[in-house]
């Protein structure tokens, strides 16, 4: 038997996927704002660490254009085409968001040892710390509302992008330490370029995150083991099931799908070991959350 959620068509579903619909450009906007004012005072303020910082800002709208047709795309009802939904779009996505990251984090680290290697004794001026700080404020509050909405309505590609502004958050703290401690003290020029280097390793070590997850979700990993044990022992507390064996499970998008076999008295009519794995699906998706289909294998007591 095979039974699942209706999450396609469920009661919010339209307005979940207008929530992130709605971050996603609200963030969009601010990105824009952002890659002028950072490009802009990062070149009349001569600072390497904040032109770096605004080419990550470019690699967020290009992040934030991908979410937009993952979550339009990945959250469209299953068709004949794609009977088990559009889910692994909404994964695409975020493999694609986190291979984005890595090769901005390529870009910056490589600019910042060339800027080492061949310096260019250039301080920057005051407007770049306060671009810095603001850039700070603005990538933090879009973090906080990106991820929220993202734990909400469960959508991987979406927190993939809130990272995206944590990490543009980050970056820009590095880069404002930077920038604060060469405009202090002109010695100090090599502060801004290593700012950038932090700016790489913190992009690239959330790159490298999404892209390990989208990949294992691909590749059709198991869920952890307290989510198997915790399927097991929801389906043997159902009323006639004796036991349960060759629990399979799997993600697909934010959900997860089941496949089990249930062993039940030989005895009982086809009519009654239905009724039992009817009981047993309803009892997964309706108790845990995360599930949303299940198919179930019913198999005689061999020991009877």
């Amino acid at each position: 038997m095979v039974k699942s959620k209706n999450t396609a068509v469920a009661p919010g579903a339209d307005r979940d996927l207008a929530a992130g619909l709605r971050v996603t450009w609200v963030g969009f906007g601010v990105n824009v704002a952002l890659v002028i004012l950072k490009l802009w005072v990062g070149i009349v303020g001569r600072s390497q660490a904040l032109i770096a910082d605004g080419v990550h800002s470019i690699s967020d709208l290009f992040s934030d254009v991908v979410v937009l047709l993952g979550l339009s795309w990945g959250r469209k009802e299953a068709d004949e085409d794609h009977p088990y939904g559009h889910a692994r779009i909404e994964t695409s996505a975020s493999l694609i968001v986190g291979i984005l990251l890595l090769a901005v984090a390529i870009w910056i680290g490589y600019k910042a040892i060339l800027g080492l290697i061949t310096p260019v004794h250039s301080i920057p001026g005051s407007l770049t710390i306060i671009a810095a700080a603001i850039s700070v404020l603005l990538k933090e509050v879009l973090y906080w509302f990106t991820i929220k909405i993202s734990r909400r309505i469960k959508s991987p590609v979406l927190a993939a992008n809130a990272w995206h502004h944590r990490t543009d958050a980050l970056s820009s703290v590095a880069v404002l330490i930077g920038v604060l401690a060469a405009y202090l003290n002109p010695d100090w020029w090599a502060a801004d370029l290593i700012a950038a280097k932090i700016v790489a390793l913190f992009v690239f070590r959330v790159g490298i995150k999404f892209i390990v997850e989208a990949f294992r979700e691909m590749i059709d990993t198991a869920p952890g083991r307290e989510v198997i044990a915790e399927i097991a022992g929801r389906a043997e507390s159902v009323p006639g099931v004796r036991e349960v064996h060759d629990i399979r499970a799997r993600h697909h998008g934010e959900y997860i799908v089941v496949d089990l076999h249930v062993v039940v008295d030989p005895e009982i009519t086809v009519a009654q070991g239905h009724k039992i794995a009817d009981e047993v699906e309803e009892r997964l998706l309706n108790e845990i959350e995360s599930v949303n289909q299940v198919i179930t294998h019913i198999d005689p007591d061999p020991e009877s």
